[in-house]
């Protein structure tokens, strides 16, 4: 560990206490909380690769930044009176943390704009704020928008003497109507002192890697969990941000790697898609490979009783996996935002990662993080405990009720101001076991069953995940009777009738496992991805609505080709081998052999096998083509393959 990053302390936790205590001692405005954040002036705040070179700025020269851009911005935004709104609406960046902070020392509130959503929920976002302008690179807003080179080149200007008072924050977007959430800075204090929780009672929270501890900038700033849990908590603490270039899994491996990245704050989303493609990789090396592994993961289950042991067993056992995915300087990742199956979690902690389940709100803030290192609570799904200065409870209809000093000052929601409650419903579905809390789904999600009782489609969609499907979402559709349960089951564009009919009969038995046969009587097949877009979990909204306007695009068992002339899989392939051997499609027969009959080359096999992986995501393993250089033997490789896919959410 390098002395010099803890301020001269000589562990983290004498720097914790330090830090701290100082921050007590001030008034506790945006203004105390910048000096604070940026006291360790040689750390470095920010890294990022520009082709073979990486960059880095420090906590000093990026404070001398905002002093400038502070300047810069008061001349940009004249005339416009102290303590207005000024939108930001950017991508992560260094410029990003450093306008954030220039608009506070301007004396102005900065609006954090959501990306992710649609011009018209933004300019509900700016006419309910009230935002005199917006700082943007490249969309123009219906009131005054320069750029952010604009704010970088205008003529430096006196600065007020009194920081903004506020940062408003969007909710996420998901829902029907965006909510607008303002924070003065005693709650980003309250937030501050909570995470000491975190880092006196999780060790390998602040566990560093070759003496330095680096967050990835994958959340947005401009969203709560990315902005309080991912920025606010590690900037306190004069920690590093990693610059994410684009979100390809190549960029982002590469990245962790090259600047051995120890923290990764996520989406559940993220973990699921990166847990899919590990288990395809897997299993593409071999029957032989993939048994391994899951001898391995059997064995870490076992161990999991036993902490030390298990921790062990894992790093040896599964180096190789780590190897291929993040490598090994990754100390500690959390999950948070939607539900996150176990299945999951216990992929990353089983092969020797930290991966942590946490709960926040756009209107609460982060209020806790599972803290065990007992991997069987961990996988468990468990969010854990409340932060200190948060409490905790259950409402009469099984809701979570928090309260605390931390939660948003005021929201704003449908042109009506509501000041912090005394204590907030979430209408988050809880349970709570064994000291902790389990977040089951949404109160707006119940489904009224035919027989009268309450269907939670979360913790059924988990267990209706079958082998071949790329997702299934419950919704309640509206019908003759007031309400019909129906599961919308998403699948390839190339799935057969034979397949259609083995998914509904597996499907039909889990709703039976479920007790829910008779109440979920209807299955329907799309095409469609559940998750669509920006979307960073289940939208049921927007699928109910689409479902009931017949905006889906239903599979069905009569429509989807079984003999060889309509078989798409077939057709594809087909239209492969014509595009490689420079022939008309009809010319070649499903028993055309590239080789022997054709007089393909090589290079052509190789071309056509690459598109059929990137169109139907299957795998070719060392040896797996052998034999097969026909359409119709390729065909039935590729299908084989879509059988045994992975469950993806």
């Amino acid at each position: 560990m390098i002395r010099q990053t803890l301020g001269g302390y000589k562990s983290i936790n004498s720097f914790v206490d330090g830090k701290l205590a100082s921050y007590e001692k001030t008034d506790k405005d945006f203004g105390a909380l910048f000096e604070m954040m940026f006291s360790e002036k040689e750390n470095i705040i920010y890294e990022k690769s520009e082709g073979y070179r990486i960059v880095k700025t420090t906590y000093g020269q990026a404070y001398g930044d905002v002093i400038k851009l502070s300047s810069s911005a008061a001349s940009a935004f004249s005339g416009i009176p102290a303590d207005s709104v000024i939108g930001l609406y950017m991508e992560n960046s260094l410029l990003w943390i450093e306008l954030f902070w220039a608009l506070l020392r301007a004396g102005y509130r900065p609006l954090l704009l959501n990306l992710r959503v649609d011009g018209e929920r933004l300019e509900y976002a700016i006419k309910e704020s009230g935002a005199a302008a917006v700082i943007s690179d490249g969309k123009k807003f219906s009131v005054r928008t320069v750029s952010s080179s604009d704010i970088q080149s205008a003529p430096a200007a006196e600065c007020g003497a009194k920081f903004g008072s506020a940062v408003l924050i969007m909710s996420s977007g998901t829902s029907a109507h965006i909510k607008l959430c303002s924070y003065s800075a005693k709650e980003f204090y309250f937030m501050v002192s909570g995470s000491l929780n975190i880092i006196k009672k999780c060790k390998i929270a602040k566990k560093h890697y070759k003496g330095e501890l680096k967050q990835l900038t994958f959340l947005p700033f401009y969203h709560i969990f990315g902005l309080v849990a991912m920025y606010i908590w590690f900037a306190f603490f004069s920690r590093t941000f990693v610059q994410l270039n684009d979100l390809s899994p190549e960029t982002l491996v590469n990245t962790v790697k090259r600047h051995n990245v120890t923290h990764i704050f996520a989406v559940p989303l993220f973990w699921e898609t990166v847990y899919k493609t590990a288990l395809k990789t897997i299993k593409a090396r071999g029957e032989q490979t993939y048994e391994k592994f899951e001898r391995g993961m059997k064995i870490a289950d076992k161990l999991s009783s036993c902490p030390p042991l298990y921790r062990l067993f894992t790093k040896a056992a599964f180096k190789e996996v780590r190897e291929n995915l993040f490598g090994e300087s990754i100390s500690f990742m959390i999950t948070g935002g939607s539900r996150i199956g176990s299945d999951v979690l216990r992929f990353f902690n089983n092969i020797g990662y930290h991966l942590a389940n946490g709960y926040g709100m756009s209107e609460i803030g982060i209020t806790s993080v599972e803290l065990s290192s007992d991997p069987r609570i961990l996988n468990s799904g468990s969010v854990g405990k409340p932060l200190d200065g948060i409490t905790y409870s259950v409402s009469d209809k099984g809701t979570l009720l928090v309260s605390g000093r931390c939660m948003a000052e005021y929201v704003v929601e449908d042109g009506e101001k509501h000041e912090r409650p005394d204590v907030f419903d979430t209408k988050d579905l809880v349970e709570f076991k064994n000291g902790r809390y389990f977040i089951t789904g949404r109160a707006d999600d119940l489904i009224a069953g035919p027989s009268g009782e309450n269907i939670n489609p979360g913790p059924a969609e988990e267990k209706l995940l079958i082998s071949g499907v790329r997702g299934v979402c419950l919704i309640g559709a509206p019908s003759e009777r007031g309400t019909e349960p129906v599961l919308i089951v998403s699948v390839g564009k190339y799935a057969g009738a034979e397949e259609l009919e083995a998914y509904e009969n597996k499907l039909k038995e889990k709703l039976g496992e479920l007790d829910l046969r008779s109440q979920v009587t209807k299955i329907v097949f799309i095409s469609d991805e559940l998750i669509q877009g920006t979307e960073f979990k289940l939208n049921r909204r927007r699928i109910l609505n689409e479902y009931a306007d017949g905006k889906l695009h239903t599979v069905t068992k009569d429509r989807a080709g079984t003999d060889v002339g309509d078989d798409a899989v077939m057709i594809f392939i087909r239209d492969c081998f014509a595009a490689a051997l420079g022939k008309p499609a009809e010319k070649i027969s499903a028993g055309s052999d590239l080789f022997a009959d054709e007089g393909g080359s090589s290079l052509d096999y190789f071309a056509i096998i690459a598109q059929i992986q990137r169109e139907f995501g299957v795998s070719f393993p060392q040896g797996a083509g052998a034999g097969l250089s026909t359409v119709a033997s390729l065909a039935a490789y590729v299908k084989e393959q879509m059988k045994n896919a992975d469950k993806t959410v």
